[in-house]
């Protein structure tokens, strides 16, 4: 019976334990915060939970345009906090439950690498409670994941200084919310604390927020935020953050100061590469501290495998989730199938939110791919506009030589929900016949692909 060690319990870890386990395998997963690891104590799982109240204030406050008569709703953050970590150590203790039933042996504790002995290699574990003690593993799957980044000039307090870490841990929302970073974590965070109440100034190093994605959708996000009264500050870097008597200031590189009662840090995140004894057994690094890997999630040294944010490929739990199945089915002998990463959609959950699925408009912009692409507006959208979500658009990208759908962008409310069919037909490599012929539901939001699948068709 093969044994594997997984260190790290986040959606790549436990993902692979429970494919490695249904292979029969011997399968020791270690952890050192709980089960689902950071992604569902204190990142994806808090913030999209966070994000769900900030999307019920904005659908009951935008209501009046519907007929629906109400005073504006409050929100009690101890409330909603409480709820995000109940949920969060719930998910967590499903997952546990999970893994002990499928034979997995859970350690909550640190392990680490330190040798090996022929082809197994050698860990080493500590638990929180109990004894240090080492085995030998035919396999390794290295998942431990990231942590934010820091601004070095500014300290992380958990109280006025923060990470998305530490905001669940708030009494009371901010007054006045300092968003220093404008990609998806801080667009994020900026949409949802300015649904709830708090006044939001959101600092931007770029040109517009979420500089990386879909520029369309990114402007059109943008445009949102700042009618509902959002300060976003382009092409402004923070220099630091400091506490004062009655909150924040924070400095810019051009000497402006902006106070405020608190600032949340989204500038990224570092790869957690160390203290795992990567050095001893020869297991490579980058510049960034990342585990360089193969599209089987191989690392330079054979029997050792790593999957997620450690690897810096795609910071998303769903790639996470597949690396780490893909190295289990690798390792243990199964036949697998290499990560498309252009196939994999991901999503913003701002308000409205961003999907996006297979190539970009950048790529059209730039001739490095060759497509045709049809951009409908949700304002000419009925379903949309019955809900009163008409801002935004459906894009639709097809390859000009064979009519494949080749790609989509949505920016809608939900647009995580709609950005599948698309996904499906960049996977299935269907054609835009195809896919206009296929019927939806009047009136839907999704109709607005079929209209654009029917506007690149060729007759």
């Amino acid at each position: 019976m093969p044994r594997v060690a997984i260190i790290g319990g986040g959606p790549a870890g436990y993902e692979a334990a429970l494919v490695a386990a249904q292979l029969n395998a011997e399968v020791t997963l270690v952890e050192s915060t709980g089960a689902g690891g950071a992604c569902v104590l204190t990142d994806c799982v808090p913030s999209k939970t966070f994000i769900a109240t900030s999307n019920a204030v904005t659908e009951i406050d935008e209501a009046g345009d519907l007929g629906v008569e109400s005073p504006r709703p409050t929100v009690n953050a101890k409330a909603v906090n409480a709820r995000v970590q109940h949920l969060a150590s719930q998910q967590s203790s499903d997952i546990a439950g999970k893994l002990t039933t499928a034979g997995v042996n859970l350690v909550h504790g640190k392990a680490s690498l330190f040798g090996a002995e022929g082809h197994r290699h050698l860990v080493e574990v500590k638990p929180h409670e109990g004894d240090a003690y080492s085995f030998s593993a035919d396999v390794v799957l290295l998942a431990t994941g990231a942590t934010p980044r820091v601004l070095p000039s500014t300290p992380i307090d958990g109280e006025r200084i923060i990470t998305c870490r530490e905001l669940y841990e708030l009494d009371e929302l901010p007054e006045h919310l300092i968003v220093v970073g404008s990609g998806v974590t801080g667009a994020e965070f900026a949409s949802a604390y300015l649904a709830t109440g708090s006044r939001v100034t959101l600092i931007s190093s770029r040109d517009r927020v979420m500089p990386h994605e879909d520029r369309d959708a990114a402007e059109a996000i943008e445009s949102v935020f700042r009618d509902r009264g959002m300060d976003i500050r382009s092409h402004a870097r923070a220099n630091g953050v400091r506490r004062t008597d009655s909150g924040v200031e924070v400095e810019l590189s051009d000497g402006t100061l902006i106070n405020g009662s608190h600032a949340l840090i989204t500038v990224g995140s570092v790869p957690n590469s160390e203290g795992l004894g990567l050095e001893s057994v020869g297991v490579a690094l980058n510049e960034r501290g990342h585990v360089p890997v193969d599209k089987v999630s191989r690392t330079n040294v054979p029997g050792i495998y790593a999957a997620g944010d450690l690897t810096g490929v795609h910071a998303l739990a769903s790639v996470a989730a597949m690396q780490g199945r893909i190295a289990v089915w690798h390792a243990l002998g199964e036949a697998v199938r290499p990560i498309k990463l252009r196939n994999v959609a991901s999503n913003v959950f701002s308000d409205p939110e961003l999907a996006t699925v297979g190539v970009t408009q950048g790529d059209v912009d730039n001739g490095k791919v060759d497509c045709r692409v049809v951009k409908v507006p949700l304002s000419s959208n009925p379903r949309a506009k019955m809900l009163n979500r008409s801002r935004g658009f459906v894009k639709l990208f097809v390859w000009r030589a064979s009519g494949i759908v080749a790609g989509g962008v949505v920016v809608a409310s939900r647009a995580g929900e709609l950005i599948h069919p698309v996904a499906i037909a960049v996977e299935q490599r269907l054609t835009v016949e195809q896919y206009a012929r296929t019927l939806t539901i009047y009136p839907s939001v999704s109709g607005s692909f079929a209209e654009a699948a029917r506007q690149l068709m060729e007759y």
